[in-house]
């Protein structure tokens, strides 16, 4: 069980893409989720999205995975990090809850590295909230200020930039979480062996969010209003103030509609960056499976990374799931709020959650989809 040691709503209201913040011993007694050596045999599978960054005078080299062996690496001056391990690794679901103070759809992904001294990857500034907790070993972190930095050799593209006056400088130890906002530059060394553990949380673009949009529109073959004046300018070359603003007003006569917007943010913010291990069954669950499962004494599970969703304020009965909707009848809310919010369900509580006729056809649905699966 993971408690984190300081206050969440504090923490909301003081922080939370505000400012960085270093909470020493922010996981009293901590461990790490994974070995050394299970994380490394987890980047040899094709599956998993990993990357070694090795450290270079002044640059820095990546090779993606799967790897099949570390040895040309040496040991030190690279690191290891594998994307997405609560996808893989069940254990990680109790770190995963220590963070639902923020909204599961903000939730991105843990990634985990393994760093040996000299690894690193250089001044950055994300554009994602995420919160760094130490494993084993020590790390040095610094992080500077908002502002304007020159990119890195003076590259437009990378993330990478020359450096930063640091508003915070320490050496991480076992426990000890640093929370960095968007926009913050900020860098990590790595002083011995050292697992770390990068808890991301992303929010939409406005690019994205006009995409999705407008994918939806074309998919559905809706939108399709048309700009109409009231006036014309008296210059035939003239494009009106009037008229860009009232063209403008067409999108925005989309946005105040939750029909139109609802579905699309739905599927949207339920989709998953990284690919999740699906568990399809080889033949389709029926609801007698269902039952002798559990008279069985077995537990139900959702499976790693997997997001269920709820829209406030939502004209349909559904949740959102891997970018699908799914309805259910308005009877069994209590249920579906726990779906949702839970990530495992003991024997008991699975027993009494199939009770209704309703919430047993949608955990049919989900379990057929590969979402929840039985375990010990």
């Amino acid at each position: 069980m993971f408690s984190l040691n300081f206050d969440p709503t504090e923490f909301l209201s003081q922080y939370w893409q505000k400012k960085p913040i270093l909470i020493k011993n922010a996981f009293p007694n901590f461990e790490d989720l994974i070995s050394a050596d299970e994380l490394a045999g987890l980047a040899c599978e094709d599956a998993v999205a990993s990357r070694v960054v090795v450290t270079k005078p002044n640059d820095w080299q990546i090779i993606e995975g799967p790897f099949e062996d570390y040895d040309q690496f040496g040991d030190q001056n690279w690191q290891l990090l594998v994307q997405a391990l609560n996808h893989w690794h069940p254990d990680s679901s109790e770190l995963i809850n220590a963070f639902r103070f923020i909204p599961d759809w903000r939730f991105d992904d843990l990634m985990v590295s393994f760093a040996t001294p000299g690894g690193g990857v250089g001044a950055h500034i994300d554009n994602y909230d995420v919160f760094i907790i130490q494993g084993e070993g020590q790390r040095h972190w610094t992080v500077g200020d908002k502002g304007q930095y020159a990119p890195k050799n003076n590259d437009p593209t990378t993330p990478l930039i020359e450096g930063f006056e640091p508003i915070i400088d320490v050496v991480l130890e076992k426990g000890d979480l640093l929370y960095i906002p968007p926009g913050f530059p900020h860098q990590g060394q790595t002083i011995t062996n050292a697992m770390s553990y990068s808890m991301g949380f992303r929010a939409p673009s406005q690019q994205e969010l006009f995409s999705e949009i407008a994918d939806a529109l074309i998919d559905n073959n809706t939108g399709l209003k048309r700009f109409t004046s009231s006036n014309e300018p008296e210059q035939a070359s003239l494009v009106s103030t009037t008229h860009q603003q009232e063209m403008m007003a067409l999108i925005a006569e989309l946005s105040n509609d939750p029909t139109s917007y609802q579905i699309v943010l739905g599927k949207m913010l339920s989709q998953n960056r990284f690919e999740l291990d699906i568990c399809e069954p080889d033949e389709a669950y029926t609801a007698e499976d269902i039952s002798d499962y559990i008279a069985q004494g077995a537990q139900l599970y959702r499976i790693g990374g997997l997001k269920l969703l709820k829209l406030e304020g939502d004209s349909i009965s559904r949740i959102f799931v891997n970018g699908e909707p799914i309805e259910y009848p308005d009877a069994i809310e209590a249920d579906v709020q726990q779906l949702c919010e839970r990530f495992s369900f003991n024997n008991e509580q699975a027993e009494a959650l199939i009770q209704a006729p309703g919430t047993q056809n949608l955990l049919l649905d989900l379990l057929n989809r590969g979402y929840f699966y039985f375990g010990e």
